[in-house]
């Protein structure tokens, strides 16, 4: 009797500790079609701007990782026109591959030290622990898990 009470002791703290060390976050939801145009991040270390939709087009300026685009058409053929502001009163217009950018994505925002995986499995080698109040772009769902992008590579996070 003495034995089944401590092992039910024993069963309800391992279940009390681990239920602290899951982990909590916020998943925002893509914006849709603002007034202007759709939002879009850069993916890629740099994301070269350029002056015609084609890679033989003239670098106008790069954008950093993480940077956000306003994409007034869209994406057609692979490419995507962005708004480039050069003052409050002057906008510029670039191209960018869509390959490099998450169009209208959806975020996950953590709320505590999140591990990411190296594919959608916990027992798959940890590529990266995000730290609380970590922004990422999500670029899929699948099942229990979230692929999001991690500055040009990609990883795996368990709901």
């Amino acid at each position: 009797m003495k034995r089944t009470v401590r092992l039910m002791i024993l069963t309800a703290l391992i279940l009390a500790f681990a239920a602290l060390g899951v982990a909590q976050a916020e998943i925002i939801p893509a914006h849709g079609l603002g007034q202007i145009g759709y939002e879009a991040v850069a993916l890629c270390e740099t994301l070269s701007v350029r002056d015609r939709p084609s890679t033989s087009g003239n670098v106008v300026m790069t954008v950093p990782y993480g940077s956000l685009l306003l994409l007034p058409d869209g994406e057609k053929d692979g490419w995507a026109e962005v708004l480039l502001s050069d003052s409050i009163d002057a906008t510029r217009v670039g191209y960018v591959n869509t390959d490099y950018i998450a169009i209208d994505p959806a975020w996950y925002r953590t709320e505590g030290r999140t591990r990411v995986y190296a594919w959608g499995d916990t027992s798959a080698p940890k590529v990266a622990l995000l730290e609380k109040d970590t922004t990422v772009p999500i670029l899929k769902e699948e099942g229990d898990w979230l692929v999001v992008s991690l500055r040009g590579a990609s990883g795996w996070i368990h709901k």
